[in-house]
């Protein structure tokens, strides 16, 4: 179990608005020269749609219904759910698209290695693999840094002309993303916090480790996956939420 889930509920909102204050802080262009300086292209390989390099691929709250309308069985609840109350029901802070189960473990939209939605495609394609999170510098105690690329060098192409513009752009777009996952990580806990206070709940870590390996193995478990400022439950087996 994730150590950051035995940190008291409004304690991890705390570090959550903290870190939102340090990325609002983050200057724009900063980020626009590493990633001018990587000169990343993309060159849909597809690699970066498969499990072999993203376990899931979140979409924001905003982006669950433009999902859902191209297919509605291409969103899941996020693999990783976060807490499992007394009751043995998981909750989830969002939703992924669903992976296929094929071989690479494929993104539901990617066909024959290519993205059969690349114009529609959500917020974090787009911006990937560039990112900006706030990691823990191991070689300064208490001192943090920025992880700016995912798994830099094995997908795409490198040392490529971009123009400034377009960097610029970029690293506004990812400032954007991020902040708007944070923002929606916040509002989960705060969601939660009052969910379980209302409803007499709490989290349990050994049911949560029993629920979480039934999710995994894709058996029916009950699951509330946070949507637009609310929990709803999801019926697993109609790939949809209940009524």
């Amino acid at each position: 179990m994730s150590a950051s889930r035995e940190v008291p509920i409004p304690y991890r909102i705390v570090a959550l608005l903290q870190e939102q204050n340090r990325l609002i802080g983050y200057p724009p262009d900063r980020l626009a020269r590493e990633i001018q300086s990587a000169g990343f292209r993309c060159t849909r390989c597809g690699s970066c749609c498969t499990r072999a390099l993203n376990s899931n691929i979140f979409l924001l709250d905003h982006e669950v219904t433009a999902a859902g309308t191209i297919d509605p069985a291409s969103v899941v609840p996020a693999p990783d759910p976060e807490f499992c109350d007394q009751n043995g029901t998981l909750y989830s802070s969002g939703f992924s698209l669903r992976m296929k189960d094929d071989t690479p473990g494929s993104c539901w939209f990617l066909e024959n290695g290519r993205c059969r939605i690349y114009d529609q495609r959500f917020s974090v394609c787009r911006i990937y693999p560039h990112m900006l999170h706030g990691i823990t510098d191991e070689a300064e105690p208490g001192g943090r840094t920025w992880q700016k690329f995912a798994r830099l060098h094995d997908h795409g192409s490198y040392q490529g002309d971009i123009p400034w513009d377009d960097c610029l752009e970029l690293a506004r777009n990812v400032k954007e993303y991020e902040n708007a996952v944070l923002t929606q990580q916040i509002s989960f806990l705060e969601t939660v916090h009052e969910y379980f206070t209302v409803h007499g709940l709490r989290h349990d870590p050994a049911r949560y480790d029993h629920r979480l390996h039934q999710f995994l193995a894709g058996d029916p478990v009950p699951v509330m996956v946070y949507r637009s400022g609310e929990l709803a439950a999801f019926d697993s087996s109609r790939t949809g939420f209940a009524r």
